[in-house]
């Protein structure tokens, strides 16, 4: 996506198709088959954000047994040990992306959509210094965008000391 690096699903696949089993041991993780199902489906059409409740319905339309509990530790798991980018994206909502290199990203208000912003537009993150005894893991920008003309009304700001 924007000539960013992508997952290491590129480099896992062979000449039968995916493997998922090369890929979950190379992080450390135990091939069950609920975890190879679910990489299956998560890495099996290339880069690209989702979130558990979709991971979720792409398996039961599969036939995969796997509970929405499942799905959410899986992919948990599978950002725990850096196969997937996990996006805090609004309030309890998380989108996993599959594209693990340092990239940003659009959140589409209207339609709840995530994609990539390429390296070519935006420089945000540019001089960005971390604090004395620190030093920068990972810098994660969400821009927010909803269609032009569309006028939310502006968030009050409530004071928890003001009774009125």
């Amino acid at each position: 996506m924007f000539g960013s690096q992508g997952s290491d699903y590129s480099r896992t696949r062979g000449p039968s198709g995916f493997q998922g089993r090369t890929l979950l041991e190379r992080y450390g993780l135990r091939a069950t088959r609920q975890r190879l199902g679910l990489a299956r489906l998560l890495f099996g059409k290339g880069d690209r954000h989702l979130t558990a409740d979709a991971l979720a319905s792409e398996a039961q339309a599969a036939r995969m047994p796997a509970s929405l509990a499942t799905v959410y530790n899986v992919l948990n798991l599978f950002a725990q040990v850096g196969l997937v980018r996990s996006l805090a994206i609004e309030g309890g909502k998380t989108v996993f992306d599959t594209n693990t290199s340092d990239h940003s990203h659009f959140y589409f208000e209207d339609t709840g959509a995530v994609c990539d912003i390429g390296p070519d537009c935006v420089k945000l993150a540019d001089g960005v210094e971390a604090p004395e005894g620190y030093e920068i893991a990972k810098i994660d920008i969400v821009v927010r965008l909803r269609p032009k003309g569309l006028n939310q009304p502006a968030r009050r700001k409530i004071d928890p000391l003001d009774a009125d």
